[in-house]
C-alpha cells in the first residue's frame, strides 16, 4: 500500500448525491481494495498512475479545515463515505475520521457515516455527542470466500454485523447498503433472505439495495476476478452486463419481498 501524507484545502464539499448535501471524506483512496469500487473514477483526480485500491492519501489536515469550513457552511447533513472508507486501516493510526468527529459535535449538522469496518465501535463516544447521526455499513454478502475475493481488505461481515448490533444498542440509528449484490454469488433467494434475518437481528432501521454496475473499467475488473475464482460465471455476467435492467428490476422485486418478510424497510 502506498501511503502519503497530503494537506487539503477543503474537506466538505458539496455533494451531488441525492439527498446529501455535503461530502466528507478524509482520505483519497482506500486499502478495502473491493472489486467493485464505483469510487474508482476518483483516480483521474488523484495523479496517482498506480491501481486503484492500492495507495491512500491521508488528509493531515483535515479536522483543522473542517472547522474553519464549519464557521460559515449553511445547514445541511453530511456524509461521510461517498468515495473512500473513513475507517479503512490507516484510521487506526491516522485517527483523521475521529478528528472530524470532534470537529462535527459542536455542530447541529445530520451526519451519516457509511464503512465496511467495525473499527467504528472505537468512536461510540463520540457518536453519542452528536446531535443527529446514522451508522451504515455496507454488506455485499454473508459468504466468507466471496467477500475475501470481492473485498479482500474490509472487516468480515460477521464483525460488521456485531458492530451494528453494538451501535444500536447503544442507541445509534444504524443502517445498511446491501450492494452491489453479487449476481450468482450472493443474489439468490435464499442468499438475501439470509442476510436480511442477520440485519433485522441486528436492529437495524432500514436497507438500501443496488445490484452491480458491470459497465467502463469496474466491469473489467470484475471479469478479471471471475476468470480467476469463478470462471464458470463469466458468461452470465456478460449477459447482465449486456442488459442490466431485466436483472436489476427482478433483483429489486426479490429484495423487496424478503425485505417486508423480515420487516425491514427499503430506501
Amino acid at each position: 500500500m502506498i501511503v502519503k501524507e497530503i494537506n487539503c484545502k477543503s474537506i466538505l464539499t458539496k455533494s451531488g448525491i441525492e439527498g446529501v448535501d455535503y461530502a466528507l471524506n478524509p482520505y483519497v483512496g482506500c486499502a478495502h481494495g473491493c472489486v467493485y469500487c464505483y469510487a474508482s473514477f476518483m483516480k483521474r483526480f488523484t495523479g496517482h498512475p498506480e491501481e486503484w485500491g492500492t495507495f491512500v492519501d491521508v488528509k493531515v489536515n483535515a479536522a483543522e479545515v473542517l472547522a474553519r469550513q464549519m464557521r460559515r457552511a449553511k445547514p445541511g447533513n453530511i456524509s461521510s463515505g461517498t468515495v473512500t472508507d473513513p475507517y479503512q486501516p490507516l484510521e487506526a493510526r491516522y485517527e483523521i475520521t475521529r478528528a472530524c468527529l470532534q470537529v462535527l459535535a459542536d455542530h447541529d449538522f445530520p451526519v451519516s457515516i457509511l464503512t465496511k469496518s467495525d473499527l467504528v465501535l472505537r468512536d461510540l463516544d463520540l457518536l453519542r455527542r452528536l446531535k443527529n447521526v446514522e451508522v451504515g455499513f455496507t454488506i455485499t454478502t454473508l459468504d466468507e470466500e466471496v467477500q475475501r475475493f470481492f473485498e479482500p481488505g474490509s472487516s468480515p461481515a460477521s464483525a460488521r454485523l456485531a458492530a451494528l448490533a453494538e451501535l444500536a444498542k447503544a442507541g445509534i440509528k444504524t443502517w445498511a447498503f446491501c450492494g452491489p449484490f453479487l449476481p450468482f454469488l450472493s443474489d439468490g433467494e435464499e442468499q438475501i433472505d439470509a442476510l436480511f434475518a442477520a440485519l433485522a437481528r441486528a436492529g437495524i432501521s432500514y436497507i438500501i439495495v443496488d445490484s452491480m454496475k458491470l459497465s467502463g473499467a469496474i466491469g473489467g475488473k470484475v471479469r478479471r476476478a471471475l476468470e480467476k475464482h469463478y470462471p464458470d460465471l463469466v458468461e452470465g455476467y456478460r449477459h447482465i452486463a449486456a442488459n442490466r435492467q431485466p436483472y436489476h428490476g427482478a433483483l429489486m422485486a426479490r429484495a423487496r419481498m424478503l425485505a417486508e418478510k423480515h420487516g425491514l424497510t427499503i430506501e
